[in-house]
């Protein structure tokens, strides 16, 4: 899967006209984003959880990719739930863009695609936001959570969804399943 790490070396063992690993040509730049990915996709994949699997459109574009995510428990629990994940030029000093591609009925997640993660925030006063410390096994992990433990109704994005939740917990349910049945397929 790395492809973009042995391109890389290749690559510049083709400009300059040296073998990989040797000196390299300075007019040659590989960004900084670009060689974290490379360390953070082989973390990522080693230690992707069992509800989700993550594909890579173009493998030479490892700042670009999707990921399913699949629920075992809870309210959204039979659905598949696709989002896309951007990775700025400017990363790790600032988190990944996400938005999910998928319809859903959840209090922290508004139907349009926007998602309320706190570790997606570049700027956070609960000190929980974007850290260049993080990477993107926290991201996945992050959204895979979000139908779990990270589910929250006190501090949603969607309103409607949590009021409804607050108000009758089984049309909640069903609605969600309603969603699954129409758009999480």
């Amino acid at each position: 899967m790395l492809t973009l790490a042995s391109k890389l070396k290749r690559d510049e063992g083709v400009k300059t006209g040296r073998p990989p690993g040797g000196p390299s040509d300075s007019s040659h730049r590989v960004s900084i984003r670009d060689r974290l990915l490379i360390k953070e996709v082989a973390e990522l994949e080693a230690n992707l959880p069992s509800t989700c699997k993550a594909s890579f459109p173009d493998e030479n574009q490892l700042h670009h990719f999707q990921l399913a995510v699949s629920p075992d428990e809870g309210y959204y629990q039979s659905g598949t739930f696709h989002f896309e994940i951007d990775v700025p030029e400017a990363y790790n000093m600032v988190p990944p863009k996400v938005k999910c591609q998928t319809r859903i009925w959840h209090p922290n997640i508004a139907e349009t695609g926007e998602i309320c993660l706190s570790l997606l925030r570049e700027h956070s006063i609960d000190g929980t936001g974007w850290a260049p410390t993080r990477t993107l096994k926290d991201v996945v992990w992050g959204l895979n959570s979000l139908f779990t433990d990270l589910l929250n109704f006190d501090d949603p994005l969607n309103i409607d969804a949590a009021e409804h939740h607050l108000r009758d917990k089984e049309d909640f349910r069903n609605k969600v399943q309603d969603y699954i049945k129409h758009y999480a397929r």
